[in-house]
Formats: structure tokens, sequence, C-alpha cells
């Protein structure tokens, strides 16, 4: 078959478009389809379109040989959803989520690196807090420091391991049920986790105040809860093995390689070595502990000689220096009545001011003790203070209904909506930055004499 006359419109549009250059003999027409035809097979010469306004024809194949480069399935279709797919030994490693910081909502930045803010703030916490103006605690610069009344953010071990008690539509746990008063469920890991930021920030961003020495081996974390104080020392302390133990297993997996968690009651009989561990710390646990002499003891068993044990706690009773905080102030009066819900399960809420001599008298030598004033607010002048007391506020209102219910209605047998109609006026106190009320939080720390007799 000879080759298409170029002045031949028809044949050149049909078989062969004008825009490839010296195409190859076409051995056989093209096959019929069912598509529309183009244009210019349709309509007469004079009546077509300009060329810019014809839609591109149709491109034949020009050999019915197979084509050089097959038509690919769908991206979709070709790769494994997952992998699930691949044997286990091919399996792709799966991204771990990073470990959970303490960023609640929109808490500006203030450099912990200023010396002379923290000199400031640390001695303002260890005498007298100087307020700041009104116009400065209603500033709309803060208003991302409200708190809401509900958060939640965790990432746990796997719910394999998982086993939880219910009460009033909170989560409690499960082993050694009732031993400890306050829930575990996420809103309580978040209320946690922002308190460890609120501590680190009191404490001038230090983990720990008993001197350990650059490369501390063993450290024990009792209640560790979420694991973040664990976690962090395991970061900063790479040649410690770092245990975290508590009752909820609620730590996160993706943790250095130097720490590990386990369910276990610090007030039972301790399972590792006499003479072990170079630091026992534990934070927060005036709601956890009955038998604070006991820990005391195993924790002075347990240490080596030479190594410490620290407890950082807060002292829950509303102070003011100013004048500024009224007798009917609604979140003392809720102090002391979770104070006396956990007096009635033998857990004394108020007990900080106890501790140093419960740990002289477990042994421990060279007993320190310091007291910082924790400002309940952002009524502060100084930046770092303020910052304190925006975390504290937010740990106390996003903490009401964990913190007041089981005490109360377990303890002192009110009703859930009696419960809530206090909670009411405490939100209304708290949100008056006119108040500059504050708590306490107790450092203490002593030594494991080095010879011991």
């Amino acid at each position: 078959m000879s080759a298409p006359d170029p002045t031949d419109l028809d044949a050149t549009s049909s078989s062969v478009p004008q825009y490839v250059a010296d195409p190859p003999p076409v051995s056989e027409p093209p096959p019929t389809s069912s598509e529309p035809a183009p244009i210019s097979e349709t309509l007469p010469y004079s009546e077509q379109p300009p060329p810019s306004e014809q839609p591109p024809p149709s491109i034949p194949p020009l050999s019915s040989e197979p084509p050089l480069f097959p038509e690919l399935p769908p991206t979709s279709e070709s790769l494994p959803p997952s992998s699930e797919s691949f044997p286990p030994s091919r399996a792709p490693p799966q991204t771990s989520s990073p470990p959970r910081t303490s960023s609640p909502r929109d808490i500006p930045e203030v450099s912990h690196n200023d010396p002379i803010q923290i000199s400031d703030a640390s001695a303002q916490a260890q005498t007298t807090i100087e307020p700041g103006s009104e116009d400065s605690a209603s500033s709309s610069d803060d208003a991302g420091y409200a708190s809401d009344d509900y958060s939640s953010t965790s990432t746990s071990l796997s719910s394999s391991v998982r086993d939880y008690a219910f009460e009033n539509g909170r989560r409690y746990h499960k082993f050694r049920q009732g031993h400890y008063a306050l829930p575990n469920d996420d809103q309580e890991q978040h209320r946690e986790d922002m308190k460890h930021a609120m501590t680190l920030a009191a404490s001038g961003d230090r983990l720990h105040f008993a001197p350990l020495g650059p490369h501390p081996q063993q450290i024990v974390d009792l209640g560790t809860g979420t694991g973040i104080w664990a976690v962090e020392m395991g970061d900063a302390y790479p040649s410690a093995q770092v245990l975290g133990i508590d009752l909820s297993p609620i730590q996160p997996t993706w943790v250095p390689p130097n720490v590990r968690f386990m369910v276990d009651d610090a007030e039972s009989e301790w399972l590792h070595p006499r003479d072990h561990f170079d630091l026992v710390h534990a934070r927060h646990c005036l709601p956890a502990f009955k038998d604070w002499a006991g820990v005391f003891a195993s924790a002075y068993a347990h240490v080596r000689p030479g190594g410490w044990m620290e407890v950082q706690d807060l002292q829950f009773v509303s102070q003011c220096d100013d004048g500024t905080m009224p007798e009917t102030y609604a979140l003392e009066k809720m102090f002391r009545l979770i104070g006396a819900g956990f007096q009635t399960m033998g857990v004394t809420l108020q007990g900080a001011p106890s501790l140093p001599e419960k740990m002289r008298a477990a042994g421990f030598e060279g007993v320190e003790v310091e007291v910082r004033k924790v400002p309940v607010g952002k009524w502060p002048k100084n930046p770092l203070l303020k910052k304190v007391g925006l975390y504290l506020q937010a740990v106390i209102m996003d903490g009401l209904e964990a913190v007041s219910l089981g005490p109360i209605c377990r303890g002192l047998k009110w009703t859930r909506e009696e419960v809530e109609v206090l909670l009411a006026e405490v939100r209304k106190d708290l949100r008056n930055s006119a108040i500059h009320s504050y708590i306490t939080m107790y450092t203490i720390y002593g030594q494991k004499r080095t010879t011991v007799i």
C-alpha cells in the first residue's frame, strides 16, 4: 500500500497526525472505534473550526507489535498497603511517636537561661512574690493561658496489659484497686505531664537537687506516673539504668534504651538488691503513699552507701501575703475537703512538712529542705513565676474532677452533683487574678552514710 497523499485531508487526519514527522508506513487501516469521529471527518472543510478549537485527534497504534513500555497498573495496586504484606524479617521499621512533652496549650515560652530572671524568681519564691499590675494580669496576650476543663493526650503501653476500673465516668487502676484515689485516664496523664513542666520550671529546669555526680549507675522513680521524669533522666544520664514503677501501666513505649518501667507497689516489699541504687526519687506522691516511714526505710535499705533519696511534693494549703485572699476562698475549701476525704483512706495529703523528719528517722543524713512558693494564676510580675503560676492554674483547673470526685465522694459520701456545685465556685475564684494566692513546694533530699555501721 502506498503512503497517503499529504494533500488528502481525511487520510491525514484519520491515519497519521499532522504533528508527527516522517511516520513509518501503516500496513493496515486502524481498527474501528466506537468513539465519535473527529470534527475533520464529519464536517466539510469549509465548515471546520480553526485548528486551535479542534480537539486533538486520536492517535492509532503505528504497529501491531507489543508496546515497548507496557502500561503499569495504578500505584495504589502495585504497592503493599502496609508492612504486613512483607515477611516479618523484611518489614519496614514502624515509626514510633516521640515521647510526650509538656506543652500545655499556648503557655508562652519563657527563657530559663536568663540568670537574672531565674535568680529573681528563686529569691521571690523563697521570700515574697511581687504581684504584677492588674492590666498585666488581664492582658490579651495571656488569652492562651486559659485552661480548658477537658484535655487528653497520651501514649501508653499495649492494651493487652491494661486492666482498669471505672467510677464516676473516670478510669482508675485495677492493680491494688483503691490504693490510689486519683484516676489514670488520658485527661489525668496530660495533667501529670503539665505538673512535671510546672515543677521543672519552678525548680529552674533542674530534674533533681541531690548531688549525684556525672555518672550514676542505678536510679529508681517511685510512682513514676506517665514516666516523663524517668525518660528525661535517662536522656540526661546515659550511664544510668533508670527504672520507673507505678500501679498503672500508662508509660510510653518510645523511651531511651536505658529506661524501663514496671507495674509495682513501692509500699510492698522491694525485690531489688540491697545497697543498689544511686538515687531513689519520688515526686507528687503524697496522695499515693500511706506509710511514708516504710517507704523511707525501704529506700534506705536499697540505696548504696553514699547514695541519695529525694522527694518533691506540694503542700496543698492556700496562702497569701498581701491580704487579697478572702476567707471564703473556694480553692482552699476544696483543698480541706479533699484532705479530709484522703484522711478516711489513710492518706495525709497535707503532709509535706513532716517528710524531712521521717527521712531522718530512716537513717538518711545531711537532709536538706528547700521550700518554694508556687503562685496560683498569672498574677506575679516576674515572667518565670508568672509562667509557673499559669501551669499550676491549668493543673488545678484540669484536675478539679480528678482530684475531688474520688476523695470527696468515696471518703465523705458526697454526691457527684454536690461536688459539681463546689467546683463551679472553685473555677470562679481560680479565674480571679485579683486573688494573689500560692501553695508551697517542698524539695527534700538526704544521703545514706558512706560507711554503714
